[in-house]
């Protein structure tokens, strides 16, 4: 205890202005309890002080101890009155000798008028705990009154006139607390990149500057420079958040949990991927039986200290003899291919300067495919931003350099062409998956493998499928001259069809239907099992339903009876009876489940479903929570689907602080799935989560995807916004306790809303977002954009694409609202959204703050940037948690949240 006093001012000092402190003490020894007391007075009250006329100074503070007596006989107000207290009865007397004695522990009374100003403490006395909060309104603990200087020797207890010496503990400190209700910083802290007014583009006629031209090169030492100042002014502020170790302390308990992937069969053994908890990459684990317990085949934790090095690509080998694994680091898209036999064996062969690339073997195992870009200068840069061009497909074969490798396929007529290569199982052909960048439409092409009996010398006779990028077409199986196709051609939420190799399949007539268009539901997944079977799975309101159908006729012959949520992975092979597949929802981390044809009675539905692996995540009750949809109204009268998950319990009143999440692009689906850090949210903050399902998603087919593209792009900001004006309208939140959060191109989403309602949010968490729509054709991968937001280089696509693009539409807020509370997040080596969106929009939102809203913002707009982290895909699980503390520090403090330890 002699050191309590001494531990509460040593917290103040670190505390900001205007900050709320809470002091929870326990009495112990048997005594009631102490008291932790500030005082506070208008200046000049027989006291020095330098603070302005008519403002109050701190006098006096220090610990005490009451006995019950005491304890009744004060009043509840005694220390709600103005000035120094008067004596409320003839025992408890607040004296200037109380003030002289303390001025002469502290030594000095004038530190102590200098100490700050206060507010009037809440006292709410209780048996045997009781707590304090108070709020600090000028910071000068550390300069004027440091902790070292606070208790010269020992502390003093005031009882009832007496003074005693504490020679044994007689309360502990159980927490002390603070809430920064003053976040703000002034316009003047925010650092000013160099601007260059000479770099002026001409699109169709507009003139358009580009001042922050050089921030594009990312080694540049000025970009560098901007960078640590960014970071300077970014991390002070989610790092003095009180929880912060708490928190991280909290995360870390939650994140410590088993997981594990389905079980894969290849060769003899199965194969799985595992994660024991904090481990900051997955282990790949080999069994003989999927019971069995796994020996590790495969740590990429020994391959590097910082947990970056990473596999992002892997395929065995048909017969299971041989794997071929690809190597990221530092989250780069750049990989480097390696092999390891079954039996652990490292084989030399390396194939580095792979990007976007699928491993597709030769059945006799002699090489493998794979994709790269030949032309690049900057193959295993990750800082590289120069643009790829012309994707190409090679060949290696085993036990060759790689100097050797063969060309096999490219398309020279359109630099933006992609194409990834696999092998039917059957062994016999080559199958050459060609899609410009990310537009949903694709050609495919085969190749007869067994023609030329597997020897790869040059390019291959390449013959079309499908070659009018008219659709999408995904190979489903192959059973001789058949094959399966699942497709959206003429049918938004897909269809299954057979066709014939050899045929004109351009033509649908052509075509045998097996699965028809389900107009109100996605057909999402399909997968051959047990001969004549398929597993099929359809995305419905945003939920899996999964079925088996017959083969043939594409009949449904049962349901997989599930709960509301996602089907994660599903493992099986039409020369196998076993299915594996795992499944999960808000509420519930992922489930692998099996079940094997040779045990189950179709006609009743029995499967005989057994559980192989169930996580339970310690700390979190998922029973307290509940996770439902809503549906929206968007500008046009378009119902958005929406997932708000929330205790069971919340009061609906408007207080609640809550995370809005939404991405509305590239057709991809927002499906319901577990997260530990929204699960942190939900309880730690008593916080809600809620999941838009915008357009430019994959929820409700094609149309859907198509109605959030291109000109259509509005459409997604206009979604977003309707369900955040749905949470505060239903009392689930209000704005300034409203944070919306997205990343890559969720983070375009997440910029171009906050500027075009500022007044409706809170937060915001953008996260390596597309921020500069009108160069970011330029740089990496970005040409495979073009088909999602157009290209600005046309006049068509330039008209609307400059209406929306944040770098562009930067513009301080009028009627005298703020730009909202923002954090950046963006990665030094994010070779896919490269880090020049993020500091090009920063250097200009800082300038445009200073110049029109100096007098005005208070709201902090900050930019954190990760140092040896790419994109996101395997980044490792230390930085993951690292990443969320400091997302959830920022939170707590702008949005007011409360932790609840």
């Amino acid at each position: 205890m002699n050191d309590a006093l001494g531990g509460i001012c040593a917290f103040l000092e670190r505390c900001n202005d205007n900050t709320v402190v809470t002091v929870t003490t326990e009495a112990v020894n048997g005594h009631p309890f102490f008291g932790f007391f500030l005082i506070s007075a208008p200046p000049g009250r027989g006291i020095k002080s330098n603070e302005p006329s008519g403002e109050e100074a701190l006098l006096f503070y220090g610990l005490y101890e009451l006995d019950e007596h005491a304890q009744s006989r004060v009043p509840g107000n005694a220390f709600k009155t103005k000035g120094p207290p008067t004596a409320v009865d003839s025992e408890w007397t607040m004296s200037s000798f109380h003030v002289g004695l303390f001025s002469r522990m502290t030594g000095a009374l004038r530190r102590v008028s200098f100490l700050g100003k206060v507010s009037r403490a809440s006292n709410a006395f209780t048996q045997k705990k009781r707590e304090l909060t108070f709020l600090v309104k000028s910071n000068h603990f550390q300069r004027l009154f440091p902790a070292s200087a606070m208790l010269p020797g020992r502390a003093f207890l005031f009882c009832l006139r007496r003074r005693l010496p504490l020679s044994s503990p007689t309360s502990r400190i159980i927490s002390i607390a603070a809430l920064s209700t003053d976040i703000s910083i002034h316009p003047s802290k925010y650092p000013l990149a160099r601007r260059d007014e000479t770099v002026v583009d001409d699109y169709h006629g507009v003139k358009i500057p580009d001042p922050y031209r050089f921030l594009e090169d990312p080694d540049a030492p000025e970009t560098e420079a901007w960078v640590a100042e960014l970071n300077k002014i970014s991390a002070p502020f989610y790092e003095s958040a009180d929880i912060r170790e708490k928190l991280r302390s909290k995360l870390t308990k939650l994140w410590n949990f088993d997981r594990i992937s389905c079980p894969v069969k290849h060769g003899d053994s199965y194969y799985y991927w595992h994660n024991s908890g904090l481990q900051n990459q997955f282990v790949i684990y080999k069994q003989k039986g999927y019971k069995e317990k796994g020996e590790v085949f495969f740590d990429p934790n020994l391959l590097s200290e910082d947990g970056t090095t990473a596999i992002t690509a892997a395929n065995w080998s048909e017969d299971g003899a041989i794997f071929c694994y690809g190597l990221s680091e530092k989250g780069s898209d750049w990989v480097t291919l390696h092999f390891k036999t079954a039996d652990g064996t490292d084989l030399k062969d390396k194939i580095t300067g792979v990007k976007f690339s699928s491993i597709g073997w030769l059945s006799d195992n002699s090489g493998v495919f794979y994709s790269r870009y030949p032309e690049h200068k900057g193959a295993i840069a990750g800082s590289c931003v120069e643009k790829d061009e012309y994707h190409s497909l090679y060949f290696h074969k085993m036990g060759t350099p790689q100097a050797e490798d063969v060309l096999v396929a490219d398309f020279r007529k359109d630099p933006h062409l992609m194409v990834a290569a696999s092998v039917t199982r059957d062994g016999r052909f080559l199958i050459a998956n060609v899609c410009k960048g990310c537009d949903p439409a694709n050609q495919l092409f085969y190749a007869d493998l067994k023609s030329i009996n597997n020897q790869i010398t040059g390019k291959v006779d390449l013959k079309p499928f499908f070659d009018q990028f008219d659709a999408k077409y995904d190979i489903v199986n192959f059973t001789g001259d058949d094959v399966l196709v699942l497709t959206n051609k003429d049918a938004p939420m897909n269809k299954l069809i057979r066709i014939k190799v050899g045929a004109d399949n351009n033509n649908p007539s052509n075509w045998e239907t097996v699965i028809p268009e389900d107009p109100k539901r996605k057909l999402q997944n399909v997968a051959v099992a047990a001969g004549d079977k398929m597993l099929v799975e359809y995305l419905q309101d945003c939920s899996s339903r999964v079925y088996i159908n017959d083969f043939n006729t594409g009949n449904v012959l049962c349901q997989i009876p599930l709960e509301i949520g996602t089907l994660s992975s599903l493992i099986c092979r039409k020369d196998q009876t076993e299915v594996f597949f795992s499944y999960g929802s808000f509420l519930s981390p992922t489930v692998v489940y099996r079940f094997d044809f040779n045990n189950v009675d179709l006609p009743s539905g029995k499967l005989n479903i057994e559980e192989v692996h169930r996580v339970n995540i310690q700390g979190f009750d998922a029973s307290k929570f509940t996770a439902v949809q809503h549906f929206a109204t968007s500008k046009d009268g378009t119902k958005v689907p929406m997932f708000i998950i929330h205790a069971k319990d919340a009061v609906l009143d408007g207080q609640n602080p809550t995370i809005l999440n939404g991405y509305g692009g590239f057709g991809v689906s927002y499906v319901p799935g577990f997260s530990i850090s929204q699960s942190l949210w939900l309880q730690s903050f008593g916080g809600i989560v809620a999941v838009a399902n915008l357009r430019g998603g994959g929820e409700y087919g094609e149309n859907w995807h198509q109605a959030g593209t291109l000109q259509n792009k509005q459409n997604v900001f206009d979604d977003f916004i309707a369900c955040a004006e749905y949470l505060v309208d239903n009392k689930y939140t209000s704005p300034k306790k409203l944070a919306i959060q997205g990343g890559s191109n969720g983070g375009l989403l997440v910029g171009a809303v906050s500027q075009q309602r500022p007044d409706l949010i809170g937060g915001a968490l953008n996260a390596v977002g597309v921020l500069d729509m009108l160069r970011f054709h330029k740089f990496t991968i970005g040409p495979a954009w073009i088909p999602e937001y157009g290209n600005p280089d046309k006049k068509e696509d330039f008209e609307y694409i400059y209406k929306y693009s944040p770098l562009h539409n930067i513009k301080y807020p009028e009627n005298g609202v703020q730009w909202p509370s923002t954090l950046l997040l963006t990665a030094d080596h994010d070779d896919r959204v490269v880090p020049l969106h993020s500091l090009k929009y920063m250097a200009q939102l800082y300038h445009t703050i200073k110049k029109d809203g100096a007098d005005i913002q208070k709201n902090p707009v900050l930019c954190r940037v990760e140092v040896k982290a790419g994109h996101g895909a395997g980044k490792p699980t230390h930085k993951i948690i690292g990443e969320v503390v400091d997302m959830y520090s920022f939170l707590y403090r702008v949005l007011g949240a409360k932790y609840f330890d």
